[in-house]
Protein backbone atom coordinates (compact mmCIF):
# COMPACT_ATOMS: atom_id res chain seq x y z
CA UNK A 1 0.00 0.00 0.00
CA UNK A 2 1.25 3.48 -1.06
CA UNK A 3 1.72 6.20 1.73
CA UNK A 4 2.22 9.66 0.94
CA UNK A 5 3.63 12.51 3.38
CA UNK A 6 3.51 15.77 1.85
CA UNK A 7 5.80 19.11 3.10
CA UNK A 8 6.90 22.33 2.15
CA UNK A 9 3.89 24.29 2.64
CA UNK A 10 4.16 27.58 5.00
CA UNK A 11 3.44 31.55 4.32
CA UNK A 12 5.24 33.33 1.60
CA UNK A 13 4.47 36.55 0.32
CA UNK A 14 2.47 37.42 -3.37
CA UNK A 15 4.76 36.72 -5.85
CA UNK A 16 6.98 34.23 -3.94
CA UNK A 17 7.56 30.78 -4.36
CA UNK A 18 7.60 27.38 -2.44
CA UNK A 19 8.19 24.19 -3.42
CA UNK A 20 5.98 21.25 -2.29
CA UNK A 21 7.06 17.91 -2.06
CA UNK A 22 5.57 14.49 -1.58
CA UNK A 23 7.52 11.83 -0.48
CA UNK A 24 5.87 8.23 -1.42
CA UNK A 25 6.43 4.82 0.27
CA UNK A 26 5.17 1.25 0.24
CA UNK A 27 6.17 0.39 -3.26
CA UNK A 28 7.28 2.03 -6.81
CA UNK A 29 4.93 4.30 -8.70
CA UNK A 30 5.32 3.21 -12.02
CA UNK A 31 1.70 1.90 -12.64
CA UNK A 32 0.65 5.38 -10.64
CA UNK A 33 -0.78 8.41 -11.71
CA UNK A 34 0.01 11.79 -9.03
CA UNK A 35 -1.88 14.47 -8.74
CA UNK A 36 -1.60 17.79 -6.45
CA UNK A 37 -4.80 19.21 -5.32
CA UNK A 38 -6.07 22.21 -3.39
CA UNK A 39 -8.85 22.83 -1.16
CA UNK A 40 -9.65 26.40 -0.10
CA UNK A 41 -11.82 27.69 2.88
CA UNK A 42 -15.56 27.33 1.85
CA UNK A 43 -14.16 25.44 -1.93
CA UNK A 44 -14.32 22.32 -3.41
CA UNK A 45 -11.12 20.43 -3.94
CA UNK A 46 -9.60 20.93 -7.39
CA UNK A 47 -6.70 19.27 -8.78
CA UNK A 48 -3.79 21.96 -10.10
CA UNK A 49 -1.55 19.63 -10.93
CA UNK A 50 -0.61 15.79 -12.47
CA UNK A 51 2.46 13.38 -13.71
CA UNK A 52 2.46 10.10 -15.01
CA UNK A 53 5.05 8.44 -13.38
CA UNK A 54 6.20 6.57 -16.49
CA UNK A 55 6.89 9.00 -18.67
CA UNK A 56 6.25 12.04 -16.82
CA UNK A 57 3.80 13.24 -18.35
CA UNK A 58 2.29 15.90 -17.38
CA UNK A 59 -1.18 18.32 -16.39
CA UNK A 60 -2.31 21.66 -15.50
CA UNK A 61 -5.07 23.47 -14.44
CA UNK A 62 -5.78 26.83 -16.40
CA UNK A 63 -5.35 28.75 -13.27
CA UNK A 64 -1.63 27.47 -12.63
CA UNK A 65 -0.28 27.13 -16.30
CA UNK A 66 2.75 28.91 -16.40
CA UNK A 67 3.65 29.49 -12.90
CA UNK A 68 3.38 25.69 -11.06
CA UNK A 69 5.44 22.92 -12.73
CA UNK A 70 5.44 18.97 -11.21
CA UNK A 71 8.14 16.97 -11.41
CA UNK A 72 9.08 13.66 -9.96
CA UNK A 73 12.08 11.99 -8.57
CA UNK A 74 12.44 8.14 -9.56
CA UNK A 75 15.09 7.58 -7.39
CA UNK A 76 13.53 9.34 -4.40
CA UNK A 77 9.67 8.45 -4.97
CA UNK A 78 8.78 11.56 -4.20
CA UNK A 79 6.48 14.41 -6.43
CA UNK A 80 7.41 18.20 -6.22
CA UNK A 81 5.14 21.10 -7.12
CA UNK A 82 7.21 24.20 -7.67
CA UNK A 83 5.09 27.12 -7.05
CA UNK A 84 5.98 30.74 -8.55
CA UNK A 85 4.32 33.74 -8.85
CA UNK A 86 2.03 32.43 -5.78
CA UNK A 87 -0.85 34.48 -5.47
CA UNK A 88 -3.27 35.19 -2.40
CA UNK A 89 -6.25 33.22 -4.45
CA UNK A 90 -3.29 30.02 -4.10
CA UNK A 91 -4.24 30.44 -0.72
CA UNK A 92 -5.31 26.29 0.13
CA UNK A 93 -4.69 23.18 1.79
CA UNK A 94 -2.44 21.11 -1.17
CA UNK A 95 -2.78 17.67 -1.19
CA UNK A 96 -0.53 14.69 -2.83
CA UNK A 97 -2.89 11.95 -4.25
CA UNK A 98 -2.17 8.51 -6.19
CA UNK A 99 -4.74 6.93 -8.38
CA UNK A 100 -3.48 3.80 -10.26
CA UNK A 101 -3.26 4.56 -14.34
CA UNK A 102 -6.06 2.99 -15.28
CA UNK A 103 -8.44 3.93 -12.89
CA UNK A 104 -9.81 7.35 -12.08
CA UNK A 105 -9.78 7.64 -8.69
CA UNK A 106 -7.61 8.99 -6.56
CA UNK A 107 -7.42 6.27 -3.38
CA UNK A 108 -4.36 7.10 -1.87
CA UNK A 109 -4.25 10.53 -0.22
CA UNK A 110 -1.28 12.50 1.86
CA UNK A 111 -2.28 14.41 4.73
CA UNK A 112 -2.08 18.16 2.81
CA UNK A 113 0.00 21.01 3.57
CA UNK A 114 -1.28 24.62 4.40
CA UNK A 115 -0.14 27.47 1.68
CA UNK A 116 -1.50 31.26 2.71
CA UNK A 117 0.16 33.72 0.48
CA UNK A 118 -0.39 36.97 1.90
CA UNK A 119 -0.69 40.45 -0.27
Amino acid sequence: QVQLVESGGGLVQAGGSLRLSCAASGRTLSSFYMGWFRQAPGKERELVAGIRWSDASTYYADSVKGRFTISRDNAKNTVYLQMNSLKPEDTAVYYCAARVIITLTYKIWGQGTPVTVSS
